[in-house]
């Protein structure tokens, strides 16, 4: 797929959970000691505009907003400080959830990873500092996420430093930093919008599965 001017084709979506706390406190969680990481599969990509298909018989399907951080350079074992000169650069997400999967399962591959539940867009924008930016989401018009970076509990340098401890980032990965306050769901015929300070605006069409 195409985020602006620049092919995107990521290897690996890697996600991180209950990493604003506002949102732990709004899911029933504690704040987590260490990042919370897990995958959705690059078959959940739709770009900006496009549609987000809604499946049928869940009563919450809820939009979270995110920044998202796109790999430049191969990052492994990478230090905190050395971290951001990784990155090609940043761009708006919103992960996708279906509720009561996530809860029933106990994992998230299934509630996060229906196709079309991974918008990015609308571009990459590099050279941001992600310390501090504005992020939004609105459903119709009306305001629902609205945050800072700054709230993060564990910041972009820190995420890329753990999630490459563990496992290579290859270039044009994306990292999915974490959603705020505010998460709630999405019905067929909403227009659902994620603002990001810096990047612009992520807009997607919910649309009833077949």
């Amino acid at each position: 797929m195409r985020l602006g001017d620049q092919d995107f084709s990521p290897s690996k979506i890697v996600a991180i959970g209950q990493n604003y706390r506002l949102h732990a406190q709004e899911m029933g969680k504690g704040i987590p000691s260490e990042p919370l990481i897990f995958f959705k599969p690059p078959s959940a990509l739709v770009g900006d505009g496009g549609v987000i298909e809604r499946p049928a018989g869940y009563a919450r399907v809820d939009h979270e907003a995110e920044l998202g951080v796109v790999i430049g350079k191969r990052a492994r074992r990478v230090k905190r400080e050395d971290a951001l000169s990784h990155v090609l650069g940043y761009t708006c997400v919103n992960d996708v959830t279906v509720r009561e999967l996530q809860a029933k399962d106990g994992q998230w591959a299934r509630a996060k990873g229906f196709d079309t539940f991974c918008p990015v867009g609308p571009c990459i924008v590099p050279g941001l500092d992600p310390a501090d930016l504005a992020i939004r989401c609105r459903v119709n018009g009306v305001l629902k996420q609205d945050s800072r970076t700054s709230d993060l509990i564990f910041d972009v340098p820190t995420l890329i430093e753990f999630v490459s401890a563990h496992m290579t980032l290859e270039v044009g990965d994306l990292l999915s930093t974490g959603t705020p306050a505010g998460v709630g769901n999405l019905a067929v015929g909403d227009e659902v919008e994620v603002e990001i300070e810096g990047i612009g605006v992520l807009r997607n069409r919910v649309v009833a599965r077949e």
